[in-house]
C-alpha cells in the first residue's frame, strides 16, 4: 500500500513547474478516436489518468508513440469494442468514449463510468443529448449499449452547465449531419481547448468558452495537434501552500486568467503576490483573514480547490464559511482535518470553520483526489509528521508532487508498503 508521510512546517522556496491540465488531457485523449489519422499532444502530464486512457485506446488498437516533448495516437486500426468494467470502473473520464465511439462508429457500449467518490453525477444530460441527436439509448447489465442508425444536428439545452455533458455532446457532434447548438453550454478553459483540438482536425465548432456552442458536421476528420493548458487546479494548490509556507515561491507555467477567481479570493485573506506573464511569486503572509468561499462552475471559484481551499481557511482568523454547491459529498475530508485539530462544524454541504487553529500531524486519508489536495496543503503546515493514505487518488491529479515540493524545500516522501 502506497502513503505520503510529510514533516511539516518546512518554508518553500524555488520554482514549481506546472503541468498539463487534468481536467483537458482526459477529454482529448479520447477525441482522437474520432479520426483514423495521428493526432500530437504536446505538454501531456505525468499522471496516473493519462496511463489509463492510454490503456484503453490501446486496448481498440490504437499505437501510441512517446516522444521527449509530446506523444502521437494513431488510431488508424482500432476496432470498437465494449469499454469493460475493468476499464470503466477506475475512472470517471472513461465515459468520453461514448460520445466519441457512437460519432464515429454510430455505436458505444460502456459499463457504468467509475472515478471519485463525491456524490451523485449521474450522467443523463449525456444521455438525452445523445437521444436528441438520434441515438438509442439502452441500459443493459451495468452497461450503457448507445446505438444510432444517423446522427443529425439537434438543439440540446442542459439543465446544468456540466463539462462532461458539454464535451461529450460536442464530440457526438462533430460528425453528425447538420448543424447543433448547445445551450446552457459549460465555459470551463479545458473545453476551450479540446475544441481548439477538434478544430485543429477540421471540426467546425463555435462559441467555445461561452454558454452558447455551435457545432456544423463534418463527413470525416484529420490529424490534429494540440498543447495541453496549464493545469489550474494544480496550479491554485501549490498557490496556497506558498501564501501558508513560501518564500518567495515561483509558480512557474500558468495562465493568470485561468486563476482569476482563485487569485482574488486569496487576497480577500490578505496574501499577496507578484505576477509577470506565466509566473506567480508567492510568499507566507504574515497574518490571513477569514473569508466565505463558495464553489461556482466556470468562472467562478472551482469546485476541484474547494477542498485545499478549506484547508487554508483553518488558518485565517475568525469564522469562514465554505459552502460546496456542485457536488454533494464533497466534505468527507472535513473529519480528518478535525482530527487535526481544526475547528469545524459541518452542515450539509456547508462548513463553518474557525480560525486560525494549529494543526498536528496524524494518519489521513485521501477519499478523493481534492481531498488528498487539501491534506497534503494540511500535512506541509501541521506540525509533526502527517500519514496520508488512499494516495492513488492524488496520483491521479497531481504529476511528480512528491518530487515538485521536495525539490522546494518541503520534508514529503513516499513510501509503498
Amino acid at each position: 500500500m502506497k502513503k505520503i508521510l510529510i514533516n511539516g512546517g518546512k518554508k518553500l522556496s524555488g520554482t514549481i513547474k506546472i503541468g498539463g491540465a487534468k481536467n483537458s488531457i482526459v477529454a482529448i485523449l479520447p477525441a482522437t478516436v474520432l479520426t483514423n489519422k495521428k493526432c500530437k499532444i504536446y505538454n501531456v502530464p505525468n499522471i496516473s489518468d493519462v496511463k489509463k486512457l492510454n490503456e484503453m485506446l490501446t486496448f481498440l488498437g490504437a499505437k501510441i508513440e512517446y516522444k521527449d516533448e509530446y506523444i502521437i495516437v494513431d488510431n488508424n486500426s482500432i476496432n470498437n469494442k465494449e469499454i469493460t468494467k475493468e476499464f470503466s470502473s477506475s475512472i470517471r473520464a472513461s465515459y468520453y468514449f461514448m460520445g466519441a465511439l457512437l460519432s464515429r462508429y454510430h455505436r458505444a457500449e460502456i459499463s457504468y463510468p467509475g472515478g471519485c467518490v463525491i456524490g451523485s453525477r449521474p450522467i443523463d444530460l449525456h444521455l438525452k443529448g445523445f437521444e436528441k441527436l438520434g441515438a438509442k439509448v439502452e441500459v443493459k447489465d451495468n452497461k450503457y449499449i448507445i446505438t444510432a442508425d444517423e446522427l443529425h444536428g439537434a438543439d440540446i439545452f442542459l439543465d446544468i452547465a456540466s463539462v462532461g455533458a458539454t464535451v461529450n455532446l460536442i464530440f457526438a457532434s462533430v460528425l453528425a449531419k447538420g448543424i447543433t447548438h448547445i445551450w446552457n453550454a459549460a465555459k470551463e478553459p479545458e473545453i476551450v481547448n479540446v475544441v481548439t483540438f477538434l478544430n485543429s482536425m477540421g471540426a467546425r465548432i463555435y462559441g467555445a468558452g461561452t454558454d452558447a456552442i455551435t457545432i456544423e458536421g463534418v463527413s470525416e476528420l484529420g490529424n490534429g495537434t494540440v498543447e495541453v493548458i496549464p493545469d489550474r487546479i494544480e496550479a491554485g494548490t501549490y498557490l496556497m501552500m506558498g501564501i501558508l509556507l513560501g518564500e518567495n515561491l515561483i509558480i512557474d507555467g500558468i495562465i493568470k486568467e485561468h486563476l482569476e477567481a482563485v487569485i482574488t479570493k486569496l487576497r480577500e485573506t490578505g496574501a499577496t503576490f507578484e505576477i509577470e506573464g506565466s509566473k506567480i511569486t508567492v510568499s507566507k503572509a504574515l497574518k490571513l483573514n477569514a473569508v466565505n468561499v463558495k464553489t461556482s462552475v466556470y468562472p467562478g471559484f472551482p469546485t476541484d480547490l474547494g477542498q485545499p481551499m478549506s484547508t487554508v481557511l483553518t488558518q485565517c482568523e475568525g469564522e469562514s464559511l465554505f459552502e460546496e454547491t456542485i457536488y454533494e459529498d464533497r466534505m468527507r475530508h472535513i473529519k480528518h482535518l478535525n482530527s487535526m485539530g481544526a475547528n469545524i462544524s459541518l452542515y450539509n454541504s456547508t462548513a463553518l470553520i474557525r480560525g486560525k487553529t494549529k494543526l498536528k500531524g496524524t494518519t489521513v486519508v485521501a477519499t478523493d483526489l481534492r481531498a488528498g489536495a487539501a491534506m497534503l496543503v494540511a500535512g506541509m503546515i501541521a506540525s509533526g509528521t502527517t500519514e496520508i493514505t488512499n494516495i492513488e487518488h492524488i496520483l491521479r491529479g497531481y504529476e511528480n508532487i512528491v518530487d515538485k515540493l521536495t525539490n522546494v524545500g518541503a520534508k514529503i516522501k513516499l513510501v509503498d508498503e
